[in-house]
């Protein structure tokens, strides 16, 4: 009798309701920000979480009411809380390693989708365990809490309803409260606090498996202390800034001759400064031609807009290279312009609106001699900002003789890849499109006007800059440049699958790297494999 006391009080059991809920959806979206770094926050790595916890969930339902009615002993239920409790503490100790390890595994097993495999078999291993015991929670509150059939409707409808409720909680405060303020690492550990605390009023109030509680409280200590740190790329000494937004997972290291940011800690550089203060090397120099082609050396007040604002590289090289413009920049990690600031000496001169590039340029009505689109997150660009209808708002916020340049970062020769469908989709709103690959990279700078005059004059107004090493860069590209002829490949707000053309190269490229380990791995072992590392 006295384990059934507490469970008497219905809101006690309202409140696990509740928090289970809230816990369930906290996990889920701190399961996006653990895997982001490495495998991305596209739809595709959302619906790969999104699915397996659906899967957890449904499966804890069904054999969480079998059990219940097998044996509806509560201290089964509670015991199984505090065990999704420790277990969620534990990631983020474990979560980063075991993501390395399933990495470092697939590598050299697997010849296609390499991060989706990843990714799955991530989320399965780290995440459907906890959710599936959260699975159990409501089968087993429901034979606890219906004493008969006449209430029965409105009891089930309650817990349902405290159970909504705390999703909806837990959703927003992740979000928006514990992640951006604290990190992934403690948000895990606040909401598995959370577990673990409604488990053990459970014990203490019946006196019952007190050392199996202190065993459990034990390890959760353990993992505050182990875990707490949250740093994603644990590898990587020195960095200079390393914590979360709303958005992204941010990171800004230095060398000798530049300061870097990353948003995640395996794809890519997002923006780079070089101290020297010269060209940077990268895609962001191949982009200046855009100024050129536009005249803006012989405009009085040319005017440049960046979507995609990042550190403000692209920017400050307009300010430098053309005194005589003025820049402003969209960025919607408000964030990562607050870093700009600090560690990337972007001026106050420069005006950065902290938005969404295509909804800023719905709520302007203001033209542009150059629009730079270099708004990649992760492997791939925003849907809404690689249509057929975003790429005529650009259009119409170009003056006449204005230019748009856009960053195409993931190169591949496959046909139907991604750079030929933003091409060909930018092909039928604009009638003049060129592009040159940068050396040395991945990236593929494209260049699109109205008409074809921007060519016209560009040799000419190469001469005029005034900077040798860009006026001798820029000469390269016009000679490297290529006039595209657009197909039929288009991408409009109905139908745009970036995040899986853009998979699909990643994909390709890490083959390409891999390829040469690999056939060491399957001739000689692992052996061969570490003597060649």
């Amino acid at each position: 009798m006295e384990s059934r006391r507490i469970l008497k009080n219905k809101y006690y059991l309202y409140a696990t309701e509740f928090f289970a809920g809230m816990s369930v959806m906290a996990v889920e979206l701190g399961a996006s920000r653990l895997l982001a770094p490495y495998f991305s926050s596209s739809q595709i790595v959302w619906t790969i979480i999104i699915g397996t916890i659906m899967i957890a969930m449904a499966l804890g339902n069904i054999w969480g009411g079998k059990s219940a009615d097998k044996n509806p002993d509560p201290d089964r239920l509670y015991m199984r809380l505090i065990i999704a409790a420790v277990w969620i503490a534990a990631i983020p100790v474990a979560g980063k390693y075991i993501i390395l390890g399933i990495g470092a595994l697939l590598v050299f097993t697997v010849s296609s989708n390499l991060l989706i495999w990843a990714a799955f078999l991530a989320c399965m291993i780290i995440f459907v365990f906890p959710l599936f015991l959260l699975g159990t929670v409501t089968p087993s509150l429901v034979k606890y809490t219906v004493n008969s059939l006449d209430s029965s409707g409105r009891t089930v409808g309650t817990l349902g309803a405290f159970n909504t409720i705390g999703s909806i909680i837990g959703t927003f405060v992740p979000t928006f409260v514990t992640i951006p303020a604290v990190g992934t690492s403690v948000t895990f550990l606040i909401f598995s606090g959370i577990l673990l605390v409604l488990g053990l009023i459970y014990f203490f109030s019946t006196r019952r498996k007190v050392r199996k509680c202190a065993v459990g409280t034990a390890v959760f200590i353990l993992c505050i202390v182990l875990g707490s740190s949250g740093s994603f790329a644990f590898w990587d000494s020195g960095l200079l800034y390393e914590g979360e937004s709303i958005y992204n997972y941010l990171q800004v290291k230095e060398d000798e001759d530049k300061v870097i940011l990353s948003t995640n800690a395996f794809l890519g550089v997002q923006s780079v400064m070089e101290k020297s203060g010269r060209l940077t090397g990268m895609y962001y120099d191949y982009a200046m031609a855009a100024p050129v082609m536009a005249g803006v050396l012989e405009k009085e007040n040319p005017e440049i807009l960046v979507l995609g604002m990042g550190t403000g590289t692209f920017a400050g090289q307009c300010r430098k290279y053309f005194g005589n413009v003025s820049v402003e920049g969209v960025e919607i990690d408000e964030k990562i312009t607050d870093l700009a600031v600090k560690y990337f000496g972007l001026p106050d001169t420069v005006k950065v609106t902290t938005y969404d590039g295509r909804a800023y340029l719905g709520a302007v009505d203001k033209k542009y001699d150059v629009i730079m689109v270099d708004a990649y997150q992760d492997i791939t660009i925003p849907f809404q900002m690689s249509s057929v209808e975003f790429f005529s708002m650009v259009r119409d916020h170009l003056t006449e003789d204005g230019v748009m340049v856009v960053n195409m970062n993931m190169y591949s020769d496959k046909e139907g890849n991604i750079n030929q469908y933003l091409s060909d989709t930018i092909g039928a709103v604009f009638d003049s499109v060129y592009t040159v690959d940068v050396y040395g990279s991945t990236n593929r700078e494209l260049f699109a006007a109205k008409d074809d005059r921007i060519m016209e004059d560009f040799g000419q107004r190469i001469s005029s800059v005034e900077d040798q090493e860009l006026r001798e860069l820029l000469a390269g590209v016009e000679s490297r440049m290529e006039k595209y002829e657009k197909g039929s490949y288009l991408l409009t707000d109905d139908k745009a699958p970036v995040e899986l053309l853009g998979m699909e190269v990643i994909d390709d490229i890490i083959q390409d790297e891999i390829g040469y380990y690999r056939n060491i791995f399957r001739e000689e072992g692992v052996q061969g494999l570490l003597d060649r590392l």
